[in-house]
C-alpha cells in the first residue's frame, strides 16, 4: 500500500450490492465458474441476515474503493466444542494484489475468529493458484488434507 492510501476491512453493507457482484464475479470467473443470478440474491441476502449459521461477508476498501472481499461461515465440528471458521471466499482486485489487501481480509476474519471463540480458521484453494498460496504460505500452515467431492 502506497503511504498516502488508506487501507480499510469493515463488514459488506447492503450499499455494497454493485461493487460485490462486480468482485464475487471476477472472483468465480477466476475459477472458471457463473453462478444464476438467483445465488447471487441469495447469498447477498444470506451475509447480511445476522442469523447463526450464515455467512458473514468482509469488504476491503483503499481510500473509500471496494478493492476486496471475504466470505467466512462459524460452523460446528464433531472435534471440539467451540465452532470453527471456514474462509469460504477471499479476492482482491489484480491491481491491488501484493499490496496486503489478502492478508488485511485473513487477520479480519482471524479476529472475528477469535471474537467468536472459533479453535481455527481454515480455507482451500486450487494447487495451480501460486499466487495465493504464497500469501497463504507466509499466514497459515499447509495441512495434509485432499479434498475429495461427490461425483
Amino acid at each position: 500500500m502506497a503511504q498516502s492510501e488508506e487501507l480499510t476491512i469493515r463488514a459488506l453493507r447492503p450499499g455494497d450490492e454493485a461493487d460485490w457482484r462486480r468482485m464475487w464475479r471476477a472472483y468465480l470467473e477466476f475459477y472458471k465458474t457463473t453462478r444464476p443470478e438467483e445465488v447471487y440474491a441469495t447469498a447477498f441476502e444470506r451475509m447480511l441476515s445476522g442469523r447463526p449459521g450464515e455467512f458473514r461477508g468482509l469488504v476491503a476498501e483503499v481510500d473509500g474503493r471496494p478493492v476486496g472481499l471475504a466470505h467466512y461461515l462459524f460452523h460446528r465440528t464433531g472435534w471440539e466444542i467451540a465452532e470453527t471458521c471456514y474462509l469460504q471466499d477471499l479476492y482482491a482486485e489484480p491491481e491491488m494484489r501484493g499490496r496486503g489487501v489478502g492478508r488485511a481480509l485473513i487477520e479480519a476474519v482471524y479476529e472475528a475468529a477469535d471474537a467468536h471463540g472459533a479453535v481455527t480458521v481454515y480455507w482451500l484453494t486450487q494447487d495451480f493458484n501460486a499466487a495465493a498460496r504464497r500469501l497463504y504460505d507466509r499466514i497459515g500452515a499447509l495441512t495434509p488434507f485432499i479434498k475429495y467431492a461427490r461425483v
